[in-house]
């Protein structure tokens, strides 16, 4: 085949020849068209294998030719089966399955290993499960990732089954990653099995349950998901655990109703298991939530009434900014009045149906009655969800605060950040911009203080895997 590279002027009058004899051979046998395309795949010119494997694709039709190509894996080199792999990926042809399950064993090329298993996702069956599993479980990461693309993608109402089945003896992390593919899958039907392991005896699982529920599960599951947060210890596996539920209820369309299957779930709990759930009522909100909350917080039970004040700073909006400034002044203990004071300063700026100058009085309100730098700084940083040119001016005073001013100087870019703020109010912000240069000691936010002078945009560094 190396002379037709040669005796052509160049791939665009192959391409045109090969077109010419895939339309003559529309009706009639395309042996020799086939044959032209596998002489192409064994060329060293990555432009004539790219040809042939567009032909592959799309072009030479039937199972018979699926077969053919197929064939030609275990002959070729690992730059062209990985080029192969892909285009008989993309014909979609199951015919070529047993070549490509073939190449997932015997292949001794990672690179070619990883593109077979990548393959199954468009070829595959529901019966290839277990092997992905198996080489997401064992495989190296380029092969991990191309089972997990697979288990995602691969077609059958079988596949879900397979992957709980595979969790029950999975280790730990495996069935995390296993019950996020079944989220990414939408597999409602799983529900049950995630809910079971949700109250199961290791913390790992029933956080990756949990979560998996925050994502496929409806209201009406949301009485088994009670449980799973009372399994769940207390700490960051209780808090993700309520933040599931909160997830859930969250997607009730009219939010007047999101905390009823919640409420009704409480309703029927009784001692401590009713008070447990009560910061998950906090996270969740409404009108409805509000009387139990305030029961709890007038209890003389300090274990009710601290269950209690938790819901209350859970909240989700700013209704209840009035109590977290009464109570933040007025409840007995220290603690619970600095948990309060804090969570009045996470919800003053949250975006909802007052305007930005309300925000932000809410804001200064709760500087007022900050009696520690700590809280200042809070305050200070949250100030920059509050995107105008008032919020500048808040922020400014702050830089010749020696506690506060990285915060404020830190707060500052972030508002200049855009250029919707920024460009409007240009001379004041540049004015701030060049106290931020003078002031802060963090290289970023020098330089960040800087590009917005000049009118440059700057790009957020990804976090760290």
């Amino acid at each position: 085949m190396r002379g037709i590279g040669t005796f052509l002027p160049g791939a665009f009058l192959l391409s045109a020849t090969l077109g010419a004899a895939v339309a003559q051979a529309a009706d009639e046998p395309a042996g020799e068209v086939v044959e032209m395309v596998v002489g192409l795949m064994r060329e060293d010119d990555k432009d004539l294998r790219s040809l042939a494997f567009e032909q592959v694709r799309s072009e030479v039709q039937g199972e018979a030719a699926t077969r053919l190509f197929a064939a030609e894996l275990p002959k070729l080199s690992p730059e062209a089966q990985v080029g192969l792999l892909s285009a008989l990926a993309d014909r979609g042809d199951k015919a070529a399955r047993p070549s490509v399950l073939e190449l997932v064993s015997a292949s001794r090329d990672e690179s070619v290993r990883a593109a077979a298993i990548g393959a199954l996702g468009f070829l595959g069956e529901p019966a290839d499960a277990p092997l992905l599993v198996d080489r997401l479980a064992k495989g190296s990461k380029a092969e991990q990732a191309a089972a997990r693309a697979s288990l995602v993608r691969l077609p059958g109402e079988a596949v879900p089954g397979s992957i709980v089945a595979a969790t029950k003896a999975a280790p730990p992390p495996l069935v995390v990653m296993l019950m996020g593919i079944l989220v990414e899958r939408r597999a409602t039907g799983t529900i049950p099995d995630l809910l079971a392991a949700a109250v199961g005896p290791d913390p790992v699982v029933r956080g990756a349950a949990m979560s998996a529920l925050g994502q496929l599960a409806g209201p009406e599951h949301v009485a088994a998901m009670v449980q799973g947060v009372l399994k769940a210890q207390e700490g960051r596996e209780r808090e993700a655990a309520e933040k599931a539920v909160m997830l859930v209820c969250g997607r009730i369309a009219d939010p007047p109703k999101r905390a009823e299957p919640l409420l009704a779930a409480v309703e029927k709990l009784k001692g401590a298991d009713r008070i447990a759930m009560l910061p998950t009522l906090g996270r969740v909100g409404g009108a409805g939530a509000v009387e139990v909350v305030e029961g709890a917080i007038a209890d003389a039970d300090p274990a009710v009434h601290a269950a209690g004040i938790r819901a209350l700073c859970n909240w989700p909006d700013a209704t209840v900014a009035p109590r977290l400034i009464e109570l933040s002044q007025s409840d007995a203990h220290a603690d619970h009045r600095t948990a309060l004071l804090r969570a009045l300063i996470r919800i003053a700026p949250l975006p909802d149906d007052r305007t930005d100058r309300q925000r932000l009085d809410l804001l200064k309100k709760a500087l007022e009655l900050c009696t520690r730098d700590a809280e200042r700084v809070l305050v200070l940083q949250r100030a920059s969800a509050i995107r105008n040119v008032e919020t500048l001016r808040f922020l400014v005073p702050y830089m010749k605060q020696p506690a506060q001013a990285p915060q404020a100087c830190q707060s500052i870019v972030e508002l200049a950040h855009h250029r919707n703020v920024r460009e409007p109010n240009k001379a004041e912000f540049d004015r701030a911009l060049d106290e931020v240069i003078a002031t802060s000691q963090d290289a970023t936010v020098v330089e960040r203080a800087r590009r917005y002078k000049k009118g440059q945009t700057w790009v957020r560094p990804k976090a760290a895997e």
